[in-house]
């Protein structure tokens, strides 16, 4: 009569050692999926917040030229350091624009705004252009092309006020550029159109 061997059943170390390998592997996987995925919400909410700011600029310069007067274009022509000058000039492609604010007739505000691209950065001046602070972030690069475009800005004559041929003073303002963030360099277009809210006489 043959004895029965008594066989345990379990895993081996071999079996062991490859769960745990295979273990290890999906976890790395699933860490290294979850760690990029929160690098790129981290990117987009970098990229949403410059854009933000980007649109922010666009609704203030088109808000205070919209409420402003007297504009006038610096283009290729004119000197710089920009002067304030009281004379109004349309162009096309104006690296920079000069206007009288809504409340510049009040005494405690005598001084003209501007608006200017340089550098690949744009700039305020609330003081007849002798300051200015850059308006874009550290990361956005404004290409040359961008501009303002001024169209009506010379006064009206005298006989134009009764005339349909007169042309309301219009600003268009294009941004073209790029964002560069973390070694990344993402392109962007923004343009918008501003018309005088009053009749510039």
């Amino acid at each position: 009569m043959k004895k029965k061997k008594n066989k345990k059943n379990g895993y081996t170390i071999i079996e062991t050692m490859i769960a745990v390998s295979l273990f290890l592997v999906i976890i790395i996987t699933g860490m290294g999926t979850f760690l990029n995925a929160n690098l790129l919400h981290q990117k987009s909410r970098d990229m949403r917040s410059i854009m933000d700011s980007l649109n922010f600029i666009m609704n203030d310069m088109s808000r205070n030229l919209r409420t402003g007067y007297n504009y006038r274009c610096y283009d290729s022509s004119d000197p710089y350091p920009i002067i304030a000058s009281d004379i109004r000039k349309s162009g096309e492609n104006c690296w920079a624009i000069v206007f009288k604010p809504e409340d510049w007739h009040q005494t405690n505000n005598p001084y003209k705004w501007a608006y200017y691209i340089n550098n690949g950065k744009i700039f305020k001046s609330t003081d007849d252009a002798v300051n200015f602070v850059q308006l874009t972030p550290d990361e956005v690069i404004i290409d040359s092309i961008s501009g303002f475009s001024v169209l009506g800005a010379e006064p009206f004559l005298s006989n134009c006020l009764s005339s349909s041929n007169c042309q309301q003073p219009f600003i268009i303002i294009k941004l073209v550029g790029e964002i560069i963030l973390k070694n990344t360099s993402t392109p962007f277009s923004l343009q918008t159109s501003v018309s005088q809210r009053l009749i510039d006489v």
